[in-house]
């Protein structure tokens, strides 16, 4: 009678163990499907600049915009990774590191600038690399560096695009060390 008991007891606890195992693998499976659906969903493009678009190719909008001043969508292009450069300075030389985003109007102009990345990077690095540390420790120093790098840039889109196509350069993370 005891050995039945202790059986009963011990059969009880893995019943338990498996209920529990199993409601674990049912929240586990129920929070990842619930983070999938969060994070996949939601990525329809938006009907205004779709119908500005189609409005474009027409010939009608286009000339619209340009007489009441307004700019189209700003849009965000970031550089595929961080500029590494050196620089010298008076005390030593230093190593520094940009992330770099461009801003573009409208949806033609940011496949424009995607295609012309490499470009890009290598007309902004040159730029870069003709800095000096003394002057990138001030927050003048960098906004001269970047309108030195938009106007190189611009000048370059301009040769091989035939317009000038990004607007603003953006430094995103900014180290020097």
């Amino acid at each position: 009678m005891a050995a039945e008991k202790d059986l009963q007891i011990a059969d009880g606890g893995a019943k338990k163990k498996k209920m529990i195992i199993i409601a674990a693998a049912v929240v586990v499976l129920g929070a990842g499907a619930g983070g999938y659906f969060a994070f996949s969903g939601g990525d329809a493009p938006e009907a205004a600049p779709a119908t500005a678009d189609a409005a474009a190719a027409e010939g009608e909008a286009a000339p619209a915009k340009a007489a009441s001043g307004e700019l189209g969508t700003a849009l965000y292009v970031s550089m595929p990774r961080p500029f590494v450069f050196n620089v010298p300075g008076a005390s030593r030389d230093r190593l520094v590191q940009i992330k770099v985003q461009i801003l573009v109007r409208g949806t033609n102009n940011e496949e424009i600038a995607k295609q012309h990345i490499p470009l890009m990077e290598s007309t902004m690095l040159r730029t870069f690399s003709k800095a000096n540390a003394d002057d990138l420790v001030t927050a003048a120093g960098k906004d001269t560096l970047k309108a030195a790098a938009l106007k190189d840039v611009q000048e370059a889109l301009i040769g091989v695009a035939g317009s000038p196509i990004v607007e603003e350069i953006l430094f995103t993370g900014f180290v020097m060390q």
